[in-house]
């Protein structure tokens, strides 16, 4: 494995030990950012982790934490990384357990990598897209990357059985996402269960094929969705942009993506 994707594992593991201390103390520290979304210590600590990891490698940096640069320079970029230190905020203060570590490699727009951990389960799920294979594994308390890497077992989507099986989010859904599953129900005359899931778990249930569909109809940002996309890519699932009707990309001028829609249905 390339070297600078086990940097990535190894800084969001090192990223989730801090955000679980402070998970654990309860000594969250709320705050509201501009666009009225919460931020907490954690995200901050855990964000200055991995930039200090990934700034290493010499390949620029997008994260929900840090001050966005502008298009102008960021368009001349062939590789960047896109991280959210703390995906689920609002999970995490609610102590749900469903919030993750979210780190993507992109390479001309497009993910090649991706890693989530997720810190209370303590499951990290990863993703080469060139070699196309994902993985889980369990990280133990005493973290090393090569025991952890031979431990890692390969995941792949699975096959709809009786029940179609749709992601839904613990925060976000709404009348849209109501009306798709209806839509689902009567195109493919099958029960449909809704899971409901937070942050990008999601994602990691669908590469794990124990989710058929995931909409997402609403809004999201580029650091939600690139590491999942990249482990949900590497086994043959497509994220798809609902106005474009194409692969999601990312680095984009405005970094706000378009509803969409991962499907492992035929």
């Amino acid at each position: 494995m390339e070297q600078d994707y086990l940097l990535a594992i190894q800084a969001s593991v090192e990223a989730g030990i801090e955000i679980l201390q402070i998970y654990k103390a309860g000594d969250f520290q709320v705050k509201q950012k501009e666009d009225h979304s919460p931020v907490t210590r954690a995200d901050k600590k855990a964000n200055k982790i991995i930039i200090d990891a990934l700034k290493t490698t010499g390949i620029p940096i997008i994260s929900e934490e840090n001050e966005q640069i502008d298009y102008s320079e960021r368009k001349e970029w062939d590789f960047c990384w896109i991280v959210d230190p703390l995906d689920g905020t609002k999970e995490f203060i609610k102590k749900s357990g469903e919030f993750t570590v979210n780190i993507a490699l992109i390479e001309n727009n497009k993910p090649v990598f991706g890693v989530i951990y997720i810190p209370v389960s303590k499951e990290l799920y990863f993703g080469d897209v060139k070699a196309q294979k994902s993985f889980k594994s369990i990280v133990k308390d005493k973290f090393e990357i090569d025991g952890f890497l031979k431990n890692a077992v390969e995941i792949a989507p699975g096959v709809t059985q009786n029940t179609i099986s749709v992601a839904g989010s613990r925060s976000h859904i709404n009348q849209e996402t109501l009306d798709f599953i209806e839509g689902i129900k009567e195109e493919y005359e099958q029960e449909v269960k809704v899971i409901p899931k937070g942050s990008s778990l999601k994602f990691c249930l669908m590469a794990e094929g124990l989710i058929d569909v995931y909409p997402r109809l609403g809004p999201t940002m580029e650091w939600d969705t690139a590491a999942g996309h990249a482990i949900c890519k590497a086994v043959g699932l497509a994220v798809i942009d609902k106005e474009t009707e194409l692969e999601m990309i990312y680095n984009r001028e405005k970094l706000l993506n378009n509803s969409f829609i991962v499907s492992n249905l035929t």
